[in-house]
């Protein structure tokens, strides 16, 4: 017998039948003897209504009644999926991340976890319930609702593994597992049957779309290995877990691609000191992730910075500078939004060199123009025109080899 904390995303129960498929698939491994935590995340679409739904009633909602809005999709599902289990016989019961015990920190929409009290769940565990928790959601110490961001029930899912002492994490979604690249934009991309936490935190960051980047860090923190899985076969998927020696024999491991950036570039700003603090202190206290960033060499006394953030934060990005820009004697805000980063990654960079020079010569060859290059121990990521991303993807993959992997 082993305890398992399972996830299944929006795809995986997006309408009855598919939550019933999920309840039949639950129930295989219950009747093995297992113990199951069941994280399920709202049913496919129902976030995207209910924000337009929000934005038709007021362009810039309050983040706090944004969460409670957005809060009512996994509890949906968790009552659903709980019912399903209960018309086959197995006792379930479904939990708020409240009522998981889940506590956040203060930020609405982009909480973080800061404890989970996983009592009440071991007591259900023990009476051998099936438990379905609402993934995505938690509770401050205010008593309000919060929710952890998009992509939030992985981390959810993560967690709990962690606060139960779980002996597996299976996170389940409509793709097999981790590809080299998006397969639907590369057509010779490759399942990877594992990649290390800090390989698949790259992608996860850049762009790939099948785990919450967050998720991964917290995983790697408390060495949660856990194995990304299709809800829709039986097949096995990319486990993930910690580095080990013969993985780097692998210079590139994958590439992505992120089309949901944008790029601001602040000109004529002071070129002394504090400025770039005060620049980037108003975004940290926005909560706004800025990701690459450049400043070129001031002349003349003024300087320009370059960076990227996520298009959905251009305009508090926008807002938040203006007091900043003010405090230090003025600047432009130009917001460039038909960008997209592309990114190649792998732990093999760290042992192998000419990896950039293979990566900028396949682009320069299709004549593809680089505006931004920021670098890491083991990732190298460019800013490029949105309508080549999907062509420099499998420029990429085609120059590392990664249909041969």
């Amino acid at each position: 017998m082993a305890r398992i904390v399972q996830k299944y995303g929006g795809t995986s129960v997006g309408d009855v039948d598919r939550i019933k498929n999920v309840a039949n698939r639950i129930k295989a491994f219950r009747d093995e003897g297992n113990e199951l935590v069941v994280v399920v995340s709202a049913r496919s679409g129902v976030t995207n209504e209910l924000i337009a739904r929000a934005k038709s009633i007021h362009p810039n909602p309050s983040e706090r009644e944004m969460d409670q809005l957005l809060a009512i999709g996994e509890q949906e599902t968790i009552a659903l999926t709980a019912m399903a289990l209960q018309a086959i016989g197995v006792d379930a019961v479904s939990y708020t991340g409240a009522q998981a015990g889940i506590f956040t920190d203060k930020v609405h929409t982009k909480a973080k976890i800061k404890t989970i009290d996983a009592k009440p769940l071991e007591k259900d565990l023990k009476a051998g319930k099936v438990i379905i928790v609402a993934g995505f959601q938690g509770i401050n110490d205010e008593g309000h609702i919060t929710t952890l961001g998009r992509g939030g029930s992985d981390l959810t899912a993560i967690a709990l593994a962690a606060a139960v002492s779980a002996d597996k994490c299976e996170i389940y979604t409509d793709v097999d597992g981790v590809y080299t690249a998006d397969p639907r934009v590369v057509k010779t991309a490759k399942k990877l049957n594992e990649i290390s936490y800090d390989e698949m935190l790259e992608l996860a960051s850049s762009g790939s779309k099948v785990m919450q980047s967050r998720s991964v860090e917290f995983a790697k923190k408390y060495n949660v290995v856990f194995e990304v899985r299709s809800s829709f076969n039986q097949n096995p998927g990319t486990i993930v877990k910690e580095e080990v020696a013969y993985m780097e024999k692998v210079v590139v491991r994958g590439v992505a691609v992120d089309k949901d950036q944008a790029k601001i570039i602040i000109s004529g700003v002071a070129d002394k000191p504090g400025t770039s603090a005060a620049v980037f202190r108003a975004l940290a206290d926005a909560n706004i992730l800025v990701d690459m960033i450049v400043q070129n060499v001031g002349r003349h006394g003024v300087a320009n910075l370059t960076f990227t953030v996520p298009q959905t934060d251009t305009h508090k990005a926008a807002k938040a500078l203006e007091p900043a820009l003010a405090s230090i004697g003025g600047g432009q805000v130009a917001v460039h939004e038909h960008i997209a980063k592309l990114s190649v990654v792998g732990v093999g960079m760290k042992t192998h060199s000419g990896v950039a020079a293979t990566l900028f010569e396949a682009l320069a060859h299709a004549g593809i123009n680089i505006e931004l290059i920021s670098t890491s121990e083991i990732k190298i990521s460019i800013v490029i025109d949105q309508d080549r991303a999907d062509e420099a993807a499998r420029l990429a993959h085609k120059a590392f080899g990664l249909e041969n992997i």
